[in-house]
């Protein structure tokens, strides 16, 4: 995690270790969550029907929870920075099966990381570029306007129809 100098943001961390779910799965959950705000991000976590959205959800309100208590921050004024699931350790055990044989068994774990931060800029002081008024005169160009071409669904009747004859 790179932080410039000029970022002077508060960030808050909270880690679950050892969630039992791969951490494929818990990647998939996460991706939606990433950059949006905490409100908008718990009600994601509550209608996704996947097992890892729900021990998302406890990290989710653990990094707020740490938010307000430690820093004083409005919980529902942060933004999901970076989410990120790592593997854990895997726990192998062994299946019998016929003849003598055994399938092995992995159950997979990860560590999900949440880092929630304040909003980069509030919304009241975002610029747009302004525009040129339209009184303005636009110098004359010299270049000739492009030739019409046709379009490609015509130029492919063609083709097709050249091919058929």
């Amino acid at each position: 995690m790179s932080s410039t100098a000029t970022d002077n943001r508060t960030k808050v961390r909270a880690q679950a270790k050892w969630v039992r779910t791969s951490a494929r799965k818990a990647r998939i959950v996460l991706d939606h969550i990433r950059g949006r705000t905490v409100p908008e991000a718990r009600t994601i976590l509550t209608f996704t029907p996947r097992a890892a959205a729900t021990d998302i959800a406890k990290v989710l309100r653990s990094a707020v929870a740490n938010a307000e208590a430690n820093h004083g921050l409005d919980g529902d004024e942060l933004v999901v920075e970076a989410a990120y699931a790592d593997e854990g350790p895997t726990l192998k055990r062994w299946k019998p099966r016929a003849r003598g044989r055994v399938n092995r068994i992995r159950k997979r774990s990860c560590h999900v990381t949440l880092i929630l931060s304040e909003p980069a800029a509030p919304k009241g002081e975002t610029r747009r570029a302004t525009r040129k008024p339209a009184t303005q005169a636009k110098a004359p160009t010299t270049e000739k306007p492009a030739a019409t071409s046709t379009p490609k669904a015509k130029t492919r009747r063609k083709k097709k129809e050249g091919a058929a004859a």
